[in-house]
């Protein structure tokens, strides 16, 4: 037989008060009752635990060998319950965290420090990727919770986590380099370099959409696939493009970063509808909170 964790509390209660009397009363049940669970530990044992008398109840030999594994068992399920609590706030478990490139160089540091400060026991795995990898990654579960940029696919819920500026990005001597803030159709004679159609389509239907707001179609002379390549083809004097203010990051030097005026990018928290992972939550109240109270675009 092996004892319930109620029978073992109540024989390390006896045992400890030596008197079933006593145990009774500190445990709130009937004398009655829980001397009757003894007797039942007992035979399934097959052992006599307590010698009984009108002195109280005294450990046998047997007993008092049984006593303290009783106690280790009573322990490692109390560690074992206050184990899972944690879990369910979320203060241990593991996390897939996935940074789309261009919000990596400013988000990475600041998040990971708060949510390793706050839950230091928590592993937050992280991956730097771009957005199709990053949606496919999400949707097939190798990923927990994403930062990246919308429009993105209708199946993932979002949380908006910041706004920053949508800057003109200039060489450096260009004649525009100078001015405060810009509109987009003050570049429709431009030469630009955007990334490639194939890399996102929601967004590029999105720029569409604001080129044919601002009265052009750009004429696009080169493509990258990445933030830092667009710099270097605009430090190039190849053509002008459009970026997030924190993009500037990447490159001080031989660019010109300037407001178009209205223009915001959006940060946002990703994660898969039903995604029953605790941390997932915590991480995710983390950097809302730092969002809240740090310029997390100027916090890496």
């Amino acid at each position: 037989m092996t004892p319930e964790l109620r029978q073992l509390r109540y024989f390390v209660a006896v045992a400890d008060a030596t008197s079933l009397t006593r145990a009774a009363a500190g445990l709130h049940i009937a004398q009655q009752s829980l001397s009757q669970q003894i007797t039942v530990l007992e035979r399934g044992l097959g052992v006599r635990l307590f010698d009984r008398d009108a002195r109280g109840a005294r450990l046998t030999a047997v007993g008092r060998l049984f006593l303290p594994e009783a106690r280790a068992v009573l322990a490692r399920a109390g560690e074992a319950v206050a184990t899972l609590g944690r879990a369910v706030r979320g203060e241990i478990g593991d996390v897939r965290l996935v940074f789309l490139a261009t919000t990596a160089n400013y988000l990475l540091p600041p998040v990971v420090r708060a949510v390793r400060e706050r839950f230091p026991e928590l592993a937050v795995t992280t991956a730097e990727a771009s957005i199709a990898e990053l949606v496919d990654g999400l949707r097939e579960g190798r990923f927990d919770l994403a930062f990246t940029r919308p429009p993105l696919a209708g199946d993932l819920a979002s949380r908006t986590l910041l706004t920053e500026e949508v800057c003109a990005v200039l060489p450096a001597e260009h004649p525009l380099a100078g001015r405060a803030s810009l509109e987009l159709a003050d570049l429709a004679g431009e030469p630009w370099v955007l990334t490639p159609r194939g890399s996102w389509e929601p967004w590029h239907r999105s720029y569409d959409d604001d080129f044919a707001a601002a009265g052009f179609t750009p004429r696009v002379v080169q493509r990258a696939a990445t933030v830092q390549g667009l710099l270097g083809l605009v430090a190039a004097g190849v053509g002008v493009t459009r970026l997030a203010r924190s993009s500037h990051s990447l490159r001080r030097s031989g660019v010109v970063f300037v407001p178009l005026a209205g223009d915001v990018a959006r940060t946002e928290l990703v994660w898969v509808p039903g995604n029953n992972n605790p941390a997932v939550r915590a991480i995710a109240e983390v950097a809302v909170e730092l969002a809240a109270s740090t310029d997390l675009t100027q916090a890496g």
